[in-house]
């Protein structure tokens, strides 16, 4: 699907706040609600739109520990983590990537010793890594047409 400047105003107002009605996206873009919301689904339907999901914070949910972890997998273990990782719970994204580790992951942890229980979990398949995260500096930055 080919995106217009329209499609994309569009889609920065739901990047922004996707519980906005059609008819406040309407107001942004100066198209009418119907035209908003048969753009919509034209995006959804041609998977430009994959969904639309909640921000919970996990310190509110009481996990007070988010980080990075990199697992470098052993020799025919990289396979029987693929199969797995989608049961671990403590794992909110998790990328295949290039490079010298195979798998980065972001996990959210209640403390230090569920941090410690997960890495003995993961060590079974690779080598590990953690960083700690500190803060967000970037988060959820959304994606706009570049020119």
């Amino acid at each position: 699907m080919k995106l217009d400047s329209l499609n994309w105003k569009i889609l920065e107002c739901l990047q922004q706040n996707a519980r906005q009605t059609n008819t406040q996206i309407a107001k942004q873009v100066g198209i009418s609600s119907p035209a908003v919301s048969e753009r919509i689904k034209k995006m959804e339907d041609m998977g430009v739109i994959e969904g639309y999901f909640a921000k919970v914070s996990h310190f509110e949910t009481d996990h007070q520990l988010k980080a990075i972890i990199t697992l470098k997998a052993f020799m025919g273990r990289l396979k029987p983590f693929l199969q797995t990782v989608s049961n671990f719970d403590e794992i909110v994204n998790c990328y295949r990537i290039t490079g010298d580790e195979n798998i980065v992951m972001e996990v959210v942890l209640k403390n230090q010793k569920h941090l410690e229980k997960f890495i003995d979990q993961l060590i079974t398949y690779g080598e590990t890594s953690t960083h700690i995260v500190l803060s967000n500096v970037v988060e959820n930055n959304p994606i706009i047409k570049r020119t």
